[in-house]
Parts: C-alpha cells; sequence; structure tokens
C-alpha cells in the first residue's frame, strides 16, 4: 500500500471517476477535480470518500491555487493525471476560432497549467509520476475532430518531451491513448452509430473504464521507474500503433 497524493483531473465522471476510484483503493491519497457539475462531484464523493476540488484546469491561476489546495490537506503531490477533457466536435471549414480554442485549452494547456505547478515539487522530492489520457485520435484523426485530434496529439507530443526532461529526477512522463471507452458520454451515441463503431474494433466491444484505471495504477507506481516518455495505446486492436 502506497499514501502518495494523486491528482486526477476530471476525476469524477467517466474514465476519471474509475482511476481516482481505483487509486485509493490501492492506498493514495486521491483529490479528484472536476469544473462545473457539482451534483455528480458530490455524488462521487459520497460513493468513493474521494476528495473533490473543483477549479478550471484551463486557467493556469485556478491550476496553481487548487494544487496549494490539494498539498494543505492531502499532502505534498506526487502523481498527476491530466485526465480532463472536452469535444466540441464539427467540421474544420464550419468551426470557430472560440471553439477550437475552448478544446485545446481544457485538452491541452491543461497538461501545462497542472504539470507546471506540480513540477518544481516532484523533482525537489526527487519522485513523481505524470500520466497523460490522449485518445487514439490523436494516433489517427477523426473527421469532425480537428481541434480534439489536434489537442490529443499535442499531448502525446508534450509527454515526450517532459519526460527528457525530467528523467534524471525519478520523475516518469507517460501517455495513455484510449480507444472508445464505455463511458456516459459515449453511450449516449445513438445505437446506429454505436453499432459502426463496435464494428470497428477488432475485439468486438467498447472498453471499459476499469481497463484505463488499471493501466494509471500500473503507470503509477514506484516500480514503473524504467518506463518513461511512452504512449500505452488501449484500443481493442482498432487502431495498431
Amino acid at each position: 500500500m502506497t499514501e502518495r497524493v494523486a491528482i486526477v483531473t476530471g476525476g469524477t465522471k467517466g474514465i476519471g471517476a474509475s482511476i481516482s476510484h481505483m487509486l485509493l483503493k490501492a492506498g493514495y491519497r486521491v483529490a479528484a477535480t472536476y469544473n462545473s457539475d457539482d451534483v455528480a462531484a458530490e455524488t462521487f464523493k459520497r460513493s468513493t470518500n474521494v476528495a473533490v476540488f473543483r477549479w478550471d484546469v484551463s486557467n493556469y491561476d485556478d491550476c496553481v491555487t487548487g494544487v496549494q489546495k490539494v498539498q494543505q490537506q492531502l499532502g505534498q503531490v506526487e502523481i498527476l493525471i491530466n485526465n480532463a477533457g472536452i469535444t466540441v466536435d464539427g467540421m474544420f471549414h464550419k468551426s470557430t476560432s472560440s471553439e477550437w480554442m475552448k478544446v485545446i485549452n481544457t485538452n491541452l494547456m491543461s497538461c501545462f497549467n497542472m504539470s507546471h505547478a506540480v513540477i518544481e515539487g516532484m523533482r525537489e522530492h526527487n519522485f513523481g509520476r505524470i500520466i497523460n489520457i490522449s485518445s487514439i485520435n490523436g494516433q489517427k484523426g477523426q473527421l469532425g475532430q480537428t481541434n480534439y485530434a489536434a489537442a490529443k496529439a499535442g499531448v502525446i507530443g508534450f509527454t515526450k518531451a517532459l519526460a527528457l526532461e525530467n528523467a534524471r529526477k525519478n520523475i516518469t512522463v507517460n501517455a495513455i491513448a484510449p480507444g472508445y471507452i464505455a463511458t456516459d458520454m459515449v453511450k449516449a451515441v445513438p445505437q446506429e452509430v454505436l453499432d459502426k463503431i463496435v464494428a470497428q474494433i477488432p475485439v468486438g466491444r467498447l472498453g471499459q473504464p476499469e481497463e484505463i484505471a488499471r493501466a494509471v495504477l500500473f503507470l503509477a507506481a514506484d516500480e514503473a521507474g524504467f518506463i518513461t516518455g511512452s504512449t500505452l495505446t488501449i484500443n481493442g486492436g482498432q487502431y495498431m500503433v
């Protein structure tokens, strides 16, 4: 069992909720962040006993203040899971600059904001684990998701460079690129569309949030110190890298 402190952004719903809960069960002290849905966050907190904190990960000052609050309550942050993300889908030629920036700021800029807020503490303590949640669509692209694909591809480049900069400080930085996972958001897709998606997945099903969480748990462990700058692809064989 470990008592290391972990922050999971977007940690009260979907994949993030599974990550938060699994880390807690493994003995980590977990802070799950969220931005807007107070009801869902409170429900998650009551059902799991995971500490929840509200701030906007696309805002740098919010992240600095939020990390300070976490550290005051739980201790020095040693694990960071950059999971928060949104989609604003639409064909590029019909999209607006505000839609573009909203997706870039929440999915990519948040990785800078959160990592920058914790990296000096990790370097001082000579230990850290940063795990960035990318996407299959950041690897292969996706019609109607130019903004999202660009952000999630950027997450992979960010991961590699940050890993190089901090490897000698016993700080690993890795990415996970999930495929289509059975979250509420995905399950809300019309059934005929969902059937077409599943037909493209060689294993013949959607992934489960717990399958991503188990990979996070593996990469967060002290024993995973020789793995850095890697992208773990978890997509049922839909896109092989």
